[in-house]
């Protein structure tokens, strides 16, 4: 058990992190709900009631989704795009699909390799790309996910206010869709541009994520 929790500790601290925000936003949330209710003379609601409601919902969905797509947008744009000195891109060199003997996929693989990067054809080319497909197909449920739970959550504000209800393609190019969406995907890409440019000056001793504190600023890839 020891060794599992070392081995895996990276996703299994975040993990917990993540459940530890998310059930904090939970009773954030539900306070704050309460907080406007009473203050226009509504009932409040309970915890449950919340937790399955379009609002806790789409505040959730909203965020999942821009962080997916921020590790889809990254993860296939590294393909083709660098940064000189940055730890968090590949050498100019080696802009592209790379080949297979970089890759270890064919006759290149090595003992240890999974099966299907040695399996050749439609296998070896769709595991070639699964991480990409798997992100992207994630921001793309959570992206409907916040669509269905924020029209449902503004809708019931339009009837609140005696207005008229969004119909489907009415939500999709209104303001609160994608007020709610470009709200997020700008701090995202602000982000990623920010770890892009900063890795290359700045350091952090011990982290794959930086290089190493001795490397130059032009040195790119190298992580210590």
């Amino acid at each position: 058990m020891r060794r599992f929790l070392r081995d895996n500790g990276l996703t299994l601290g975040f993990g917990t992190l993540f459940l530890g925000a998310l059930i904090g936003q939970a009773f954030a949330g539900h306070a704050d709900m309460n907080n406007k209710r009473l203050s226009n003379d509504l009932d409040a609601v309970g915890l449950g009631d919340y937790l399955t409601s379009s609002d806790f919902a789409v505040d959730v969905s909203e965020n999942w989704q821009s962080e997916y797509l921020q590790f889809f947008l990254f993860v296939m744009a590294t393909i083709w795009l660098i940064q000189r000195g940055s730890p968090e891109s590949k050498r100019p060199s080696e802009v592209g699909l790379e080949s297979d003997e970089k890759q270890r996929v064919g006759k290149h693989t090595r003992p240890d390799s999974p099966a299907w990067a040695r399996a050749g054809g439609w296998r070896t080319a769709l595991f070639s790309t699964s991480l990409g497909l798997t992100m992207g197909g994630l921001f793309l449920l959570c992206w409907l996910a916040q669509f269905v739970a924020g029209r449902a959550a503004h809708n019931g504000e339009q009837l609140s206010s005696f207005q008229d209800p969004l119909g489907a393609g009415e939500y999709l190019i209104s303001a609160d869709f994608w007020n709610r969406s470009l709200q997020n995907w700008q701090s995202e890409f602000l982000a990623i541009a920010s770890m892009a440019i900063l890795s290359v000056y700045l350091r952090q001793r011990g982290s794959p994520e930086s290089k190493p504190v001795g490397a130059a600023h032009t040195v790119t890839e190298e992580s210590g």
